[in-house]
């Protein structure tokens, strides 16, 4: 095997024990779960989990990586694309999700927020929950400063608006999966439009 095989191998390894690793936590939640469980519902045997982690929160800094990634790299943006229309997609995509071939944004959202509302208690998962939401708020922060450059926005500062926007999305979210309102994340859109998206306008 090449190196580059076995690069291929592992990182297909690694997607399987994360879907596992989903599919364990989405049915017995983070507090009840064990390395058992994730051994249960794959296909490799439950060595060669440990073998790739040093237990459960090694694992489950991992998941959080991984889960971060599937949003992060999956924005489609064109170049040419102006700047109110790509904080819409980025904006969209954080509140409504990319398409997944198992499970859904709000299955996967579910877990999400559960483990980030552990990660007070878990020093290395907060850095990594606070990194992506960095990462969410810097890119709606960078397409706003682009507009603000090519004279679609008024001058405002970026910084906040971004903060607002991230915020404005972690609500909505969380209102739906811990409230039950179904709602929420279409009324937060709304919301993000109407008070804070169309106030850049620079004929406001």
């Amino acid at each position: 095997m090449s190196e580059q095989d076995g690069e291929a191998a592992s990182k297909d390894t690694r997607e399987v024990i994360m879907e596992a690793t989903f599919r364990a936590l989405r049915e017995r939640g983070y507090g009840d779960l064990r390395m058992r469980h994730i051994g249960e519902e794959m296909d490799l045997t439950r060595q060669v989990i440990h073998y790739h982690f040093d237990g459960k929160d090694d694992l489950m800094a991992s998941f959080l990586e991984y889960i971060a990634e599937q949003y992060e790299g999956s924005v489609e943006v064109a170049d040419d694309m102006d700047p109110r229309a790509e904080l819409d997609a980025r904006i969209d995509q954080c509140l409504f999700g990319p398409e997944f071939d198992e499970f859904t944004h709000w299955d996967r959202m579910k877990v999400y927020h559960e483990l980030f509302a552990h990660a007070q208690n878990d020093d290395r998962h907060r850095d990594i929950l606070d990194e992506h939401y960095e990462q969410i708020k810097g890119s709606i922060v960078a397409v706003i400063e682009r507009g603000i450059d090519e004279g679609a926005f008024r001058d405002v500062d970026a910084d906040r608006f971004g903060q607002l926007v991230t915020d404005a999305i972690h609500v909505g979210r969380e209102r739906r999966i811990s409230l039950g309102h179904e709602e929420a994340p279409e009324e937060a859109r709304e919301a993000i439009d109407e008070f804070i998206l169309d106030s850049l306008s620079v004929d406001e």
